[in-house]
Formats: structure tokens, C-alpha cells, sequence
């Protein structure tokens, strides 16, 4: 009867804690260099990677073309910054995890104030993700 009693509890405590880990997200983003991106939420890589680069392809790249850049569990707050160096050079650097719009914006800034010795004629958010949601911004 004890026996009965802890294991309705321990189930019942699992109830409850699935439907928590069930919201969690993590963000996955692929690249074919000067051809096309895709970036999908999901509950782990795998199908994340997937979904991205099938968004990828529909972009007009080839599937081989389409690498994994980033992956990250739970994926809270994420941006994507465009970077163009003085001669020319452009790419994206993607930040994710970030507990808070106000962080991720924080470590926007360090990114493209903190470069070293590359000179950048363009540092910017270029868009901005809510764990499954892109948020639209000025």
C-alpha cells in the first residue's frame, strides 16, 4: 500500500514536470554560404537541423551546401548579427541563450564595439528570436 502511494506520487510529479521540459527549445541554424540560410526551433538537434535545412533548400541552395552553424538548448533569447568587414567581407554570428532581450542586446553591442583589430564598416542585429517566436524590432 506505501508502495502504492509513492509511486502515484512520484507519477504525479512527473505530470507536472513534463509539460515544463516539454516548452523547451533549442534553435538550429544552417548556412550555404552566398546562397541561402534556414533556422527552426525544435526539442533537440536533430530534428532542428532538419527543419532548418529544409528551409535551407526551399531558400534555392543545395541540400550539401546547407552546414550546420549553430545549435543551442534551451534557446531563450537569440539574434542573428550581420558583420561586414572594410574590405568587404560579410557574414552572420548568431548569439543564443540569452535569459533576456536586454542581455542578448548587451552582448549584440560587446560583439560589434569588441573586435579587435577588424575594422567593421557594418555590425548589426539583424533579427532577433523569443525561444520560438521572432520578434519583430526597430
Amino acid at each position: 500500500m506505501k508502495a502504492g502511494i509513492i509511486a502515484i506520487a512520484a507519477l504525479a510529479i512527473l505530470a507536472t514536470l513534463q509539460p515544463a521540459a516539454a516548452q523547451r527549445l533549442g534553435i538550429a541554424i544552417v548556412e550555404a554560404p552566398e546562397q541561402s540560410s534556414g533556422m527552426c526551433f525544435a526539442d533537440n538537434l536533430d530534428r532542428g537541423f532538419d527543419c532548418a535545412r529544409a528551409e535551407c533548400v526551399a531558400g534555392g541552395a543545395e541540400s550539401r551546401d546547407c552546414l550546420r552553424v549553430a545549435w543551442c538548448y534551451p534557446a531563450r533569447w537569440s539574434a542573428d548579427v550581420f558583420l561586414q568587414s572594410s574590405e568587404g567581407f560579410h557574414w552572420h554570428e548568431y548569439l543564443c541563450g540569452w535569459a533576456t532581450r536586454e542581455a542578448v542586446e548587451a552582448a549584440v553591442r560587446v560583439k560589434c564595439e569588441e573586435q579587435g583589430e577588424l575594422e567593421l564598416i557594418e555590425c548589426a542585429m539583424v533579427r532577433l528570436w523569443d525561444e520560438g517566436e521572432e520578434i519583430a524590432f526597430e
